[in-house]
């Protein structure tokens, strides 16, 4: 999944940036309002981690504006803990969640997994989908005949976006945007690679190739997909 993070003290959004991608993230920066709101409307962000006091403008604005432009992208607001009226205006202002200064990482990423989680409808701790579930933890799936696969980082990220994205046509620059940041070739041919990699791990027939299209992965509906 990609994600936006919007904040401009660059020591915390590069130490954040490097644990949310050990998570399995795929993430771009932004350090001031400005940039924050163009990128928010350009590029297809799965969440966005939103300081509320950047510079040029500010973080309540850039949600303001998605939201009157109709981006619903889903966004977790970044305020001072004792700014309890930051709180109320960011949920005013359209925020799905937010967290005071300073937190624990670990706080950080289980709401960000959780928003994720309500932003496709779904429940539980794992996702589960056509036999197969995917432990976001752990970074391995577990097959139909009980055998776990550990994945790399880049199989775990594609999988997930598959599993979360059931029966759907999803082409290959989709892909692209989804699992890799904003700096990654996009003209590269690694995304087939990977689906190869993927259909050794969980069988050929789970993700079809639609020809000038794209590829479908082979869901079927569970009662904890996520």
């Amino acid at each position: 999944m990609r994600l936006l993070l919007a904040e401009d003290d660059p020591e915390l959004s590069q130490n954040l940036r490097k644990q949310l991608k050990k998570q399995g993230f795929a993430v771009d920066i932004a350090d001031n309002g400005v940039d924050a709101e163009f990128m928010g409307n350009e590029e297809p962000y799965d969440t966005v981690i939103l300081d509320l006091g950047l510079p040029q403008r500010s973080g309540l604005e850039v949600l303001k504006n998605w939201r009157k432009q109709n981006n619903a992208v889903p966004v977790i607001v970044l305020t001072a803990r004792d700014a309890w009226h930051e709180r109320v205006d960011g949920f005013k202002a359209g925020a799905d969640d937010y967290l005071g200064k300073p937190f624990h990482f670990e706080e950080l990423l289980m709401r960000t997994q959780a928003l994720l989680r309500r932003h496709h409808k779904s429940i539980g701790d794992n996702i589960e989908s056509s036999g197969l579930t995917l432990d976001e933890e752990r970074q391995t799936v577990t097959l139909a005949t009980g055998v776990r696969v550990d994945l790399t980082g880049t199989e775990f990220r594609l999988l997930r976006y598959f599993m979360l994205n059931p029966d759907k046509i999803l082409t290959k620059t989709r892909l692209t945007e989804h699992v890799y940041d904003q700096n990654f070739d996009k003209d590269s041919n690694l995304i087939e690679v990977y689906v190869r990699h993927l259909r050794q791990i969980i069988g050929k027939e789970s993700i079809i190739t639609k020809r000038g299209q794209g590829y479908i992965f082979k869901g079927k509906s569970a009662s904890h997909p996520i």
